[in-house]
């Protein structure tokens, strides 16, 4: 399969030197990309990490939200799967300035607006079943879930809002960690708990199911 990975957690810049960032270090993401590649799979990476890609993945880095959506939608086309396992930020600010902001006395008030929904995007946007005449396999997309309460309820609702055909759901415990337990959950199985296991054997079985889809 060509499958295509983000990773890495976006910058979304308030001016040329500060940015709203997340805690991701992107390894899930890398791991995908390690284990997808050793199970003979074409991986493309979609990074706003500063992590070292791996060797014979073709890279594509990014920073800012908008500019990993747009590296999506220029390579969603050619893949069968897409995994979104970056922590892209939910918002950005609506006008960052040019120049270094000025520290000064008082407060200061950032504005700031949503970004795209890059995994609703994809979801509407996936192929469907063979049709009929074509050749054209239907696209797989997997989602990952960062929920601190109503974990399994708050994901089913977002693997159905989304229309995704996988989701790993996860805790805020498992940011910048070497082991996570994650729970996952496609619309027709059960869900599957994977406790407390490293980032690369979760990657694996991640690539296994994918795979089984």
């Amino acid at each position: 399969m060509r499958i295509l990975i983000t990773a890495g957690g976006t910058r979304e810049y308030i001016d040329p030197v500060r940015f709203i960032s997340n805690a991701s270090s992107g390894r899930m993401g890398y791991a995908l990309a390690r284990a997808a590649q050793k199970a003979g799979h074409k991986v493309m990476l979609i990074s706003a990490s500063d992590l070292q890609p791996p060797v014979g993945v073709e890279f594509v880095g990014v920073d800012s939200a908008a500019q990993m959506f747009e590296a999506v939608k220029k390579f969603f086309a050619e893949c069968d799967c897409l995994i979104m396992a970056a922590a892209v930020s939910d918002y950005t600010p609506v006008r960052p300035a040019k120049t270094k902001i000025k520290s000064a006395k008082g407060g200061l008030t950032i504005k700031l607006k949503p970004t795209a929904d890059i995994l609703k995007w994809a979801g509407r946007h996936k192929r469907g079943q063979r049709d009929k005449g074509t050749k054209a396999q239907r696209q797989i997309v997997v989602g990952f879930a960062l929920e601190d309460k109503a974990l399994r309820k708050r994901t089913e609702q977002k693997l159905k809002d989304k229309n995704l055909d996988m989701i790993i759901a996860n805790t805020p415990a498992a940011i910048a960690a070497e082991k996570s337990t994650v729970q996952i959950k496609t619309p027709d199985r059960k869900w599957l708990k994977l406790p407390q296991a490293s980032k690369t054997r979760i990657a694996k079985k991640v690539i296994s199911l994918v795979e089984g889809l």
